[in-house]
């Protein structure tokens, strides 16, 4: 009907802004990356992981999911919205306070004198960041991604803009640090300037907030434990050098779930909470993204695990080389997680946190019973290991639940998404036979030369024989219809510009 078609519509189109703002903003770290790897050492990144591992510790004080909860309500009541900035400013303040009074005794723990003050001077971006104009959040609700975009663009260019000069500079973790703090300065000050809307102090809604928003205040929780548990026992055990090698690699290996796959979930949420009363609706809306999703990303995850002892030097430069066999581990983790990357946005939709929460919690406990053995006895490499075996573990148990809350049947699923994995397998081989037969150059030319061939052939196996599995199916309806009548689309176009030019 029309209301399905405005939705799809809707969410096709804020789908491709988040891709979009998720491709140039990843771009602009991925030259900050290439720039900072060369300027700084692994110590330097080391040093700043293991102070955001405790900022992230205390941002969980700020993570009641008050924007999900207005999301998933659809509410837009002045009470609502001044209520969530309200208690956004006071978690700010008190996260700054703690940091301050605790900055000490985590860097005893780290056993890192610096922390001390690098810690105490992010506590001035966590208070700015506590003052951002809470009526951003229309952007999602209203299906505004185009606004999205333009706002986490924006914050990201200032960041960039500061610390890369920074660190040509200073050569310096400060220089990281201040980018950090300016970077959060200026997400607020572009949050009044691109919003309207006015905030007053106000608690009048909280028990409505706190109801749904409980959940996911436990669920980030344990998401913190699951992406930040590796910083303290790794940076415990191991290190700072160890961690920074660990966290290169798992940003590197995250690249493809960070910016195609997280930005689609987070504009698919919004109609799927449209959708949330239809559950048949939900769930071919759930199959048509999640095969969309795999269609895009298993490709970039296993190329990158076989193209490895390619992309480090030229990414990272020589000094990084120790980091091919974690990025290569840490890729497979990747792939694992992108399996269960859509099926949280929809039981947020559904109203039902709980079951990622219990599904995370259970992540968490096998992750660090794995990660403190691993790491003590192999490093780095030991804590790569300790992710993938976790997320084998957890895999198919997620996604029976999945497949039990959509009520949605196993062939259905496995029809929908199959044709990808064994295309992406078979480049995975050819990549990895590229790689290693390559003459290896010296100089950085020849090395991006020859990553660039490697990428190239990845790709034309991989469309080849996508291309083939899916008229071997009988051209079924799917993401290679979608993705085929696009191309279409965009090469008519293509083609009529030299006669509007003329």
């Amino acid at each position: 009907d029309r209301l399905m078609t405005d939705i799809r519509r809707s969410m096709a189109k804020g789908a491709a802004w988040m891709v979009f703002a998720k491709l140039v903003e990843r771009s602009i770290g991925l030259i900050s990356t290439l720039i900072l790897a060369r300027l700084l050492v692994p110590q330097d990144f080391g040093i700043v992981a293991m102070a955001m591992s405790f900022v992230a510790l205390l941002e969980l004080l700020t993570a009641f999911g008050f924007d999900v909860a207005l999301i998933q309500k659809q509410t837009k009541t002045r009470p609502a919205l001044d209520t969530a900035w309200t208690y956004g400013i006071l978690t700010g303040l008190a996260m700054a306070a703690l940091m301050v009074a605790l900055a000490s005794p985590i860097a005893s723990f780290y056993r890192e004198d610096a922390l001390t003050d690098v810690i105490r001077a992010l506590a001035i971006g966590s208070i700015a960041q506590g003052f951002q104009n809470i009526g951003v959040v229309a952007f999602r609700m209203d299906m505004r991604f185009d606004k999205e975009f333009q706002f986490l663009i924006a914050k990201k260019i200032i960041s960039f803009s500061i610390t890369i000069p920074l660190a040509l500079t200073m050569r310096s973790y400060w220089a990281l640090v201040i980018g950090q703090v300016v970077g959060r300065i200026a997400g607020t000050v572009l949050s009044y300037t691109m919003q309207p809307y006015r905030p007053r102090v106000s608690l009048e809604a909280t028990r409505e907030l706190f109801n749904f928003s409980k959940w996911v205040f436990l669920l980030n929780c344990i998401g913190y434990m699951k992406e930040r548990s590796s910083d303290w026992i790794i940076g415990r055990i191991s290190g700072p050098m160890a961690l920074g090698t660990f966290n290169i690699s798992y940003e590197l290996a995250s690249l493809p779930s960070t910016e195609l796959a997280a930005p689609i979930n987070r504009a698919v949420f919004p109609a799927y909470a449209k959708l949330a009363h239809d559950l048949p609706a939900l769930r071919r809306e759930y199959l048509s993204v999640i095969a969309m999703l795999l269609l895009l990303t298993v490709p970039a995850v296993l190329g990158l695990a076989a193209s490895a002892p390619l992309v480090v030097p030229v990414i990272l430069g020589e000094n990084w080389l120790h980091a091919v066999p974690v990025l290569t581990l840490m890729s497979f983790f990747g792939f694992t997680h992108l399996i269960q990357s859509n099926a949280q946005a929809a039981f947020l939709a559904l109203g039902r946190p709980d079951v990622p929460t219990k599904l995370s919690g259970a992540q968490v406990v096998l992750q660090i019973a794995t990660l403190i053995p691993f790491t003590q006895s192999m490093g780095a490499i030991g804590a790569a290991w300790a992710f993938v075996i976790t997320a084998v573990v957890m895999i198919p148990i997620s996604m029976l639940v999945v497949l039990r809350m959509l009520e949605l049947k196993v062939r259905e699923f496995v029809t929908a998404i199959w044709r990808p994995l064994p295309a992406a397998v078979v480049m995975y081989f050819a990549v990895a036979w590229l790689t290693d037969n390559l003459r290896k150059p010296s100089s950085t030319i020849g090395q991006i030369d020859e990553l660039l061939l490697v990428i190239a052939a990845g790709a034309a196996i991989y469309i080849g024989l996508v291309g083939l599995l899916w008229q071997m199916s009988g051209k079924p309806e799917g993401p290679e219809r979608v993705m085929l009548n696009r191309g279409l689309q965009m090469s008519r176009r293509f083609l009529k510009w030299p006669k509007q030019l003329g």
